[in-house]
């Protein structure tokens, strides 16, 4: 089980177009979404990460790995994996780790859904989807830590 450090946690759903974040901290194990950040290149993701990172100077980072239904490896799971690779060395000696996010843009939007028809949330709100996948898959994270 993960040490409960002062730091939050960051975890990253990675994607093509857009990159979701969300934050979670030890003390309440609750992840709320941040903005995402844009995917148009790999140098301008990696600025923009790093400014995130050095906002909230993260002790751990969940990075979602999108794995088939079945758990197989994907065209896109091999790119999330070289992505976490690539970020590990980058913020060293902050730990880089990968969660199975099976179904998590699923739930993600199906939250959103719910929140749309209780009024909580706008269309225009559709573009913080990503990143409320990437609470998702930390919430599973932490639920697999048994941290909440």
């Amino acid at each position: 089980m993960p040490e409960r450090t002062g730091g939050p946690w960051l975890a990253i759903d990675y994607g093509e177009r857009l990159v979701g974040l969300a934050m979670a901290h030890p003390m309440t194990g609750t992840a709320r979404p941040l903005p995402p950040l844009p995917n148009t290149s790999p140098e301008r993701l990696d600025q923009d990460l790093s400014s995130v990172i050095e906002e909230w100077r993260p002790d751990r980072i969940i990075v979602g790995l999108p794995l088939a239904g079945d758990g197989a490896e994907s065209a896109m799971s091999r790119k999330v994996r070289r992505f976490a690779r690539r970020l590990a060395e980058q913020v060293a000696p902050v730990e880089v780790e990968l969660q199975d996010e099976r179904m998590t843009s699923e739930l993600a939007a199906r939250q959103f859904a719910e929140r749309r028809r209780s009024g909580r949330a706008r269309r225009k709100d559709a573009a913080s989807l990503d990143s409320l996948a990437a609470a998702v898959i930390l919430d599973a994270w932490m639920r697999d830590h048994g941290i909440v």
